[in-house]
């Protein structure tokens, strides 16, 4: 009889569909935003999520960066982010290297994401005001994405709002929060986490400053229908969620939850479509989409 992990290997050897492969990009083009991070000792979720698209990101000079060290205070099953021990201490001088590195870089829109930081007081919020304050002190012309966590720590909902509330008051260009899969798969999917305590994050977030965009985003494979993924998108239209993006599933490792079905590109147009037609300003529908692709971009 097959052991299980034998059955799981069997079970990945089915073909990837032909739009998911590319080329990861040119050596040269690589190196230039890695040789920056090492000599920084920073982090960016492109590298630590082995996302994609980092190729054609690093060729236009952009990355997104990964605060408050590579380790997850959450066990997301889907997430290639390293988790299950201690994360670090933060580097205090992480907001110094990040700004530096935007200025040689000469980025112009830049993200700033995080890992869960459930073991801090205030769940990380202030050193994302840190390093966006440290990166327009050096790059006053540049514009900040943020894409955080639900802030959720030890300290529950009164923690949190006044999280939100120091993020916003910094006026990011856009505040990003993933929901990343309808609601019956989360429990499953992203553990820790709670899919109305999402919604309420991306709601907070417009009751204390209605002008700065809000956006989500959604991971497809996971054994979600058409019909919970249009309920979601609602759900996301319902507490005033301006931009959706919506990639494919990757299975990163054995460990992590195997892919349920791979959507086709005619099926991420047709879900795009229906967000344009909800009324999302801002739509990113692709296999290979993921949170921050071209964010810069109206």
């Amino acid at each position: 009889m097959n052991s299980p992990q034998q059955i799981d290997i069997k079970s990945e050897m089915i073909t990837m569909p032909s739009w998911l492969r590319r080329p990861i990009g040119k050596a040269s083009e690589l190196s230039t935003i890695q040789r920056i991070i090492k000599q920084r000792q920073i982090h960016t979720i492109c590298e630590e999520g082995r996302c994609p698209n980092r190729g054609e990101c690093y060729a236009q000079k952009t990355a997104t960066f990964l605060l408050m060290g590579p380790t997850c205070t959450r066990a997301c099953a889907f997430c290639q982010v390293d988790k299950g021990h201690a994360p670090m201490a933060l580097d205090r001088e992480e907001p110094q290297k990040v700004a530096e590195s935007v200025q040689i870089l000469g980025l112009r829109y830049v993200v700033l994401t995080s890992v869960a930081r459930d073991d801090l007081a205030d769940s990380g919020a202030g050193h994302f005001v840190e390093t966006m304050n440290t990166i327009l002190h050096l790059n006053p012309e540049v514009q900040i994405e943020v894409l955080t966590s639900d802030f959720w720590g030890s300290g529950g909902v009164a923690v949190q709002r006044h999280s939100l509330e120091m993020i916003v008051q910094a006026q990011p260009a856009c505040f990003n929060h993933n929901v990343e899969t309808v609601r019956r798969l989360t429990p499953t999917v992203r553990r820790g986490a709670k899919y109305d305590r999402s919604l309420s994050v991306l709601a907070i977030v417009k009751e204390l400053n209605y002008q700065i965009p809000t956006k989500s985003g959604l991971m497809v494979g996971h054994g979600e229908t058409r019909e919970e993924l249009i309920e979601t998108m609602a759900d996301l239209r319902s507490v005033k969620c301006d931009r959706l993006t919506i990639g494919q599933y990757m299975r990163p490792s054995l460990e992590h939850l195997p892919v349920q079905k791979y959507w086709t590109p005619a099926e991420f147009t047709e879900l795009g479509n229906i967000a344009k037609d909800m009324g999302f300003n801002h739509v990113r529908s692709g296999p290979l989409v993921r949170s921050s692709y071209h964010a810069g971009e109206d």
